[in-house]
């Protein structure tokens, strides 16, 4: 296991869990990054915030602090 943040450029994984208990956590479930969906990493911004991922279908971008509080198997 380990955080959405630390992927590397075509890792894909499985959400095990988003942290938190506020408006950020709602925000990431809100945008389709619940327990149990995978996630790729597409890319990164030049300067490697925000990432690129594949969620669902579509593409989403998401800031590294973001990412930090995604638990990926």
């Amino acid at each position: 296991m380990g955080k959405l943040s630390e992927f590397q450029v075509g890792q894909r994984g499985q959400v095990v869990d988003v942290l938190g208990n506020d408006h950020l956590s709602r925000r990431l479930l809100e945008m389709g990054i619940t327990r149990g969906v995978e996630i790729a990493l597409i890319g990164t911004a030049p300067l490697g915030d925000p990432l690129e991922l594949e969620v669902r279908g579509y593409r989403l971008s998401v800031r590294r602090g973001e990412a930090e509080r995604v638990e990926m198997q």
